[in-house]
């Protein structure tokens, strides 16, 4: 066997195609098996949380349930979550070069974690929870196969593209995603293919477990004009900047829940007890949870003009005290219901201009634009592409050097009048720019 392995590589150096034929079942191989694994895995999860969210309203006083789940995943994860804790950053600093093991239990800890805070009642996604499962399969893989670092690192991007395309039902952006996320401004094409088929079986698999998706209407789209793109642009900006809210609000928070609260324990018993309080407060459960109503009456109806700022500050409040859930969610929620706010004010239409915030401000968050655009065209069609594009683009151009990943490396600086230093994370410019301000 050996021999025979032994020959093939010596004709793959000499015969480009036969070296190209050996890669692609190779990586049809690899990413079927993680597809397999993810796409089950979020079948799974996306079945828990309908279950989490159904037991949720109708037993309200699960509420208060909500700073004792927070403590007890806290609890697991300080005694036996070791690194697991970095959550998607973990992932994406392996991909980078990183030398740590991203352990197994990974997975069943997130699992149990976010399926604690949508049962409670947290406000948090899923997204973060699907992509942390398939990086936990991917290094699994990768251990049983003894990879190289090379293929470890596209395994690992296979476990993004997978969890992403399998828990959102959009296979093509669950595979740019993969290929995105890891540094600002940089493609990692070398993994096309293999991302392409983790996130296309991942998909298929959920949808064969009988998981279904939710689909979305933006409605007739605008004939091109100045004026409709004028407005779009204006519309970007302020998803933009929406999305830089999300992001620096978030981190600080942590900061500041960290600083008070030196026990993650008691920093998320403490933030169970502020969301109780909002709640009451705002006198309405609508920003807890996933906030999938809110979305759909973004595209459906007039929708509260405050209602991003109340689920930004949820969802914010949330995940800085250490509970486990995604953003991304949230982040369609918030820019849908902004999209839908901003349609009196532009003079169009609100399911249109919902659409185009759904995956604007997760652009920006994000920083991965071509992924967005691509999920519009996923999730509303081709018919509005150029306005999709134009929102995803300036959305990630005004969101700056933020997002929602600490540990993402900003390979091109989004303006040469704004140099960035080489191998500077989002983490590292944040830093650098508190240091000037104080």
């Amino acid at each position: 066997m050996r021999n025979l392995a032994r020959t093939a590589y010596l004709y793959a150096e000499k015969v480009m195609h036969l070296a190209l034929l050996g890669s692609l079942i190779k990586w049809i191989f690899y990413g079927g098996i993680i597809g397999v694994l993810s796409g089950s895995a979020s079948a799974l999860f996306l079945a828990s949380l309908d279950f989490a969210t159904g037991h949720r309203l109708q037993y309200p006083w699960l509420l208060f349930l909500l700073p004792f789940g927070g403590a007890l995943m806290s609890y697991f994860y300080f005694k036996i979550g070791k690194n697991s804790g970095k959550g998607n950053n973990l992932i994406l600093e392996q991909i980078q070069g990183g030398q740590e093991s991203i352990p197994f239990r990974m997975a069943p800890l997130v699992l149990l974690g976010t399926f604690l805070t949508h049962l409670f009642g947290g406000s948090a996604g899923r997204e973060g929870t699907a992509v942390q499962m398939g990086g936990s399969f991917s290094e699994l893989v990768g251990k049983l196969f003894k990879v190289d670092e090379a293929d470890r690192k596209m395994l690992l991007m296979c476990g993004v593209s997978s969890g992403f395309g399998s828990v959102f039902g959009t296979p093509l952006a669950g595979a740019i995603f993969g290929l995105e996320v890891a540094a600002v401004g940089l493609v990692s094409y070398q993994a096309l293919i293999p991302c392409f088929v983790a996130s296309f079986v991942g998909d298929l698999i959920t949808t064969a477990w009988g998981i279904h998706h939710i689909h979305y209407v933006m409605g007739p789209v605008p004939a091109l004009s100045v004026p409709v793109v004028l407005k779009v642009v204006l519309a970007s900006v302020v998803f933009g900047f929406a999305s830089i809210l999300f992001s620096e609000l978030t981190h600080k928070l942590k900061a500041w829940y960290a600083k008070l609260f030196g026990n993650p324990m008691v920093r998320s018993f403490a933030g169970g007890i502020v969301i109780i309080a909002l709640v009451y407060l705002f006198g309405t459960r609508d920003y807890l949870g996933l906030g999938i109503p809110l979305l759909q009456e973004s595209f459906e109806g007039p929708v509260p003009h405050w209602a991003f700022l109340w689920k930004t500050i949820f969802t914010a409040l949330t995940l800085g005290a250490g509970f486990q859930g995604g953003e991304v969610t949230p982040l369609f929620v918030i820019g849908a219901t902004l999209g839908n706010a901003l349609a009196d004010l532009l003079h169009l239409s609100a399911p249109f201009l919902a659409g185009l915030g759904f995956i604007a401000v997760f652009s920006g968050a994000t920083n991965t634009p071509i992924a967005c655009f691509v999920m519009g065209m996923e999730l509303f069609g081709s018919e509005g592409m150029l306005y999709m594009f134009m929102a995803c683009a300036v959305s990630y151009l005004f969101s700056g050097h933020t997002g929602i990943y600490t540990s993402q490396q900003i390979a091109v600086s989004k303006s040469r009048l704004h140099p960035i230093p080489d191998k500077a994370t989002l983490a590292s410019v944040r830093q650098r720019l508190s240091k000037k301000t104080k």
